[in-house]
């Protein structure tokens, strides 16, 4: 089993900035890839896949709607997982989620965090 706990959401401005981390405890060398998704709170939307980072720090490409803004990272033990969000936008609300599992995709994730809200007013 792997635990995932994310931390850093919060309530800002447009323009600004939050850094999310996602720290994971257990077996953690049972997992090839960590993730993060989000998902904004109106019916119906699907959960996004933001950014990956697999074994041997390959990163996946970034969803375009972050794309140039946020930054994905992982300590070199890769017990923290950390997502840095710069210029952020209204459209940005919504709960992050940490995941981890074989491969990167949400089929591929075998753990999810419970999530932290992120809430962006213009």
């Amino acid at each position: 089993q792997v635990q995932l706990v994310e931390s850093g959401g919060g309530s800002v401005q447009a323009g600004g900035s939050l850094r999310l981390s996602c720290v994971a405890s257990g077996r953690t060398s049972s997992t090839y890839c960590m993730c993060w998704y989000r998902q904004a709170q109106a019916p119906g939307n699907e959960r996004e896949q933001i950014a990956c980072i697999c074994n041997r720090g390959a990163t996946t490409p970034y969803a375009d709607s972050v794309k140039g803004r946020f930054t994905i990272s992982q300590d070199r033990d890769k017990s923290t997982l950390y997502l840095q969000m710069n210029s952020l936008k209204p459209e940005d609300t919504a709960m992050y989620y940490c995941a981890a599992g074989r491969y990167a995709a949400p089929r591929g994730m075998d753990y999810w965090g419970k999530g932290t809200l992120v809430t962006i007013s213009s």
